[in-house]
């Protein structure tokens, strides 16, 4: 197939184009960076467009109308930028999205949406006022994607603009495909962790990076991992490579199981807190790739408004119900979760002190 890969130098993007390379497809990636995809540039399926889609002078129209398949993965998905810039979050996240599925619309394209897991919002145990027998129950904190209820939390904590952008701009999707008959999948990743993931905080180009990030430079610096709240919160973090290939899977779509279709991509079974999170990279570091002239960081606590600012909000557990993704896609996560960190800071190390000189003294 053509596909048209937007945000395709990301995270995700990044691994998502060197898979569909190997399958043999051709791409037009389009991305404001080339960094993460630079390694690709020579493939002779690959058509890269450093490109601001927000410029009146690119022909998205054009772009769409070529490609046998679009795959739009734009957005600013950051906590950071949520409280510091959350107009600009909403007009990327769902204003531009919006241009590009209604080009798609335009000439009968279909159309692969990555949203976020953070639509659905909190667990309802978080909730005062729900009759919750257990709440550490973990029925209250799995989402499905056609029937779990969405609990986001008041307009002055305007972290939430992100989760409810994506949100509507799901929806307007779902509207055009009853009105119009528009074929569009969409994807809610559930904390994809692996190679690649951020930059680390000093050389993030979009403000600041997930949690991953933070905790890898304090280890590498002998600074404080700071765990915003207590770190309670809990996630299931997903190793990049199952992504990709239950991504892979959507985009050959046998017999058109994802028409229409909403699917959420994650590990059930790998749930941890961003306490335990921090726990396991700092052992994992200290037997692996400890460099003895730092020392190991302390674990402390810090509040969300000290750690992101005014406005600040964060669900407390979201696990994925993937049964869709098993039924329609026989897809299944392989990587457990201390195999999926390690893994992940295994790359990080070594891209850390390829470009940077290894102390000399210990810290402090």
């Amino acid at each position: 197939m053509k596909i048209l890969t937007l945000g395709a130098a990301g995270f995700i993007g990044s691994h998502l184009t060197h898979r569909l390379l190997q399958e043999g497809h051709a791409i037009t990636a389009v991305d404001l960076y080339v960094d993460k995809v630079s390694e690709y540039l020579d493939d002779a399926n690959l058509t890269f467009l450093q490109q601001d889609i927000r410029s009146p002078e690119w022909d998205l129209d054009k772009m769409v109308r070529d490609a046998d398949l679009v795959i739009d993965l734009i957005a600013y998905a950051n906590p950071g930028l949520y409280l510091r810039i959350p107009l600009e979050v909403f007009r990327l996240n769902f204003t531009e999205n919006l241009k590009i599925a209604e080009a798609c619309v335009r000439h009968g394209k279909r159309l692969i949406q990555f949203s976020t897991c953070e639509v659905y919002g909190r667990s309802a145990a978080s909730i005062k006022t729900a009759h919750v027998t257990d709440p550490e129950d973990p029925i209250h904190a799995t989402f499905s994607e056609d029937s779990s209820e969405y609990i986001l939390g008041p307009v002055c904590k305007h972290r939430w603009i992100y989760s409810s952008a994506k949100q509507l701009l799901e929806r307007v999707l779902h509207a055009y495909g009853i009105e119009k008959g528009f074929n569009y999948t969409i994807i809610r990743p559930f904390n994809f962790i692996g190679p690649k993931i951020d930059f680390l905080p000093q050389d993030n180009k979009d403000g600041i990076p997930r949690v991953f990030s933070f905790f890898m430079d304090a280890l590498f610096n002998g600074t404080q991992m700071q765990l915003v709240n207590g770190g309670v919160n809990r996630r299931c973090y997903t190793y990049i490579d199952d992504a990709v290939e239950c991504t892979k899977r959507i985009v050959d779509n046998p017999g058109g199981v994802c028409d229409r279709q909403i699917f959420n991509i994650g590990s059930p079974y790998n749930e941890i807190s961003i306490r335990q999170m921090a726990e396991i990279m700092r052992e994992i570091y200290a037997e692996k790739f400890r460099d003895p002239a730092v020392r190991l960081p302390e674990i402390v606590s810090i509040s969300g408004e000290e750690f992101y600012g005014e406005g600040y909000d964060d669900s407390d557990r979201r696990i994925p119900d993937i049964t869709k993704a098993r039924t329609r896609l026989g897809w299944e996560p392989e990587w457990d979760v201390r195999e999926t960190i390690e893994e992940t800071m295994r790359y990080h190390v070594a891209d850390y002190r390829k470009n940077r000189p290894v102390a000399t003294a210990v810290n402090g």
